[in-house]
C-alpha cells in the first residue's frame, strides 16, 4: 500500500515528521488541526485522512492492516504516533508492524479489545449513517449531540471538510467504509 492512496494535512515546520496523528473511525485528518496548529507550532505534524475518509483513497481494502502499511509508508524515521479511537488501534498496530518507525505512541481511548457484536451494531449505525436535506440540518443534528460542546467555529470547520453534497442535491459525511 502506496502512502499516495494516503491525503495528508501537514501542520508546522516543513521537515521530517516527528508526530503522526490518527484519527477515528468517523473522522478525518484535519480534526487535529486545532491541535496542531494551537498548541503544537513548533513541531512538524502529519494527520492523514485514513483509507475510506476524507479526501483519501475510497477504494477498498480499508483494513487495519491496509491503514498500517499505507501510513508506514509516510514515515521516514522514528516518529512519535498518536491515536485516537479506531486511529488508536491502527497507531497500536502499526507500533507491533514497524517498530522502527514508532519512537513513542500515545493510545486516546483506543479502539482495542472491544466486543465484535458490539462493534458489529455500531457499523450498521454507520452504514445507515443519514444523509440530510442541507447543512443546517446535518450542523444541528452534530451541535445537538457529541459534538454539543464543541466550539461552533471547529464544528463549522469539521462540516466544510467533511459534509460533500451527494447525488439529488442532498449531504453526507466525505466516509466510504
Amino acid at each position: 500500500m502506496s502512502a499516495e492512496k494516503l491525503h495528508v494535512h501537514r501542520y508546522g515546520p516543513t521537515e521530517p515528521a516527528r508526530l503522526l496523528l490518527v484519527h477515528g473511525l468517523t473522522g478525518h485528518g484535519r480534526r487535529w488541526k486545532t491541535l496542531a496548529e494551537q498548541h503544537l507550532p513548533e513541531v512538524a505534524v502529519l494527520a492523514p485522512d485514513l483509507l475510506g475518509h476524507g479526501r483519501s483513497s475510497w477504494a477498498a481494502p480499508w483494513t487495519l492492516d491496509a491503514n498500517v502499511e499505507a501510513l508506514a509508508a509516510l514515515l521516514d524515521g522514528p516518529t512519535v504516533v498518536a491515536g485516537h479511537s479506531f486511529g488508536g488501534a491502527v497507531a497500536l498496530n502499526l507500533a507491533a508492524a514497524h517498530p522502527d518507525l514508532v519512537s513513542k505512541l500515545v493510545l486516546l481511548d483506543p479502539a482495542v479489545e472491544l466486543d465484535g457484536e458490539w462493534m458489529r451494531e455500531i457499523a450498521d449505525a454507520m452504514l445507515a449513517s443519514p444523509d440530510y436535506p442541507d447543512r443546517a440540518e446535518a450542523r444541528a443534528e452534530k451541535a445537538n449531540g457529541s459534538w454539543g460542546e464543541v466550539a461552533p467555529e471547529e464544528l463549522d470547520r469539521d462540516l466544510d471538510e467533511h459534509l460533500v453534497e451527494l447525488a439529488g442535491g442532498r449531504y453526507g459525511w466525505r466516509i466510504s467504509i
